[in-house]
């Protein structure tokens, strides 16, 4: 039993920790898809910009998406 449980410690030690998605770098993708990435960059950084809103005012995990939703729509309608 003390075996299975050093193993056990041992996979979870040597997993690698779960990353968010890295912003896509406009400048590193093949001139055809710049475009693309360039757009999705954009995407990226509001999402980011309400996710921060969202830690800084301290909304609920249960009522997270929906703020994140709300911040979203806001923004594209300043746009």
């Amino acid at each position: 039993m003390k075996q299975v449980i050093i193993v056990a410690a041992l996979a979870l030690v040597a997993m690698a920790p779960a990353r968010s998605q890295a912003l896509v770098d406009p400048g590193k993708v093949a001139p055809e898809y710049r475009e693309a990435a360039e757009k999705r960059r954009a995407e990226q950084m509001r999402q980011r910009e309400c996710a921060l809103k969202a830690d800084l005012e301290k909304v609920l995990p249960r009522d997270r998406t929906d703020y994140l939703n709300r911040c979203l729509g806001a923004l594209a309608a300043k746009q």
